[in-house]
């Protein structure tokens, strides 16, 4: 696959992981939203597109659960800083990932 090829599928399923954050969070879902959209460069995209799309409350709405995941997050990123030299990449990320699911579950749990 050549760069231009590389870059329009980073470009497709970017903009499929923020149409998809978008539609949770104008839908009312904002915590699902949140958590398809953690990573930083989709989150700025996807303030952009809420507010374009539903105001500024849905923004407001979704930024305050967007703050529920950070503590999951950061043990995910922990997780994996402390696994990948012990483990390899690939166990690494599949136990980081069923850690960060974990801890959302908890969240979820919390704010109910």
């Amino acid at each position: 696959m050549n760069d231009l090829g590389k870059y329009l599928l980073y470009f497709l399923l970017g903009g499929s992981i923020v149409s998809f954050s978008t539609y949770l969070g104008s839908q009312g879902k904002s915590f699902l939203a949140a958590m398809a959209s953690t990573f930083p460069a989709i989150t700025g995209v996807t303030f952009i597109l809420l507010y374009a799309n539903g105001g500024g409350a849905t923004t407001v709405d979704y930024a305050k659960s967007l703050l529920w995941f950070v503590p999951p997050w950061t043990i995910y990123v922990v997780a994996m800083i402390l696994a990948i030299p012990r483990l390899g990449f690939w166990p690494a990320m599949a136990g980081s990932l069923v850690l960060y699911l974990g801890c959302v579950g908890l969240v979820r749990l919390v704010i109910q």
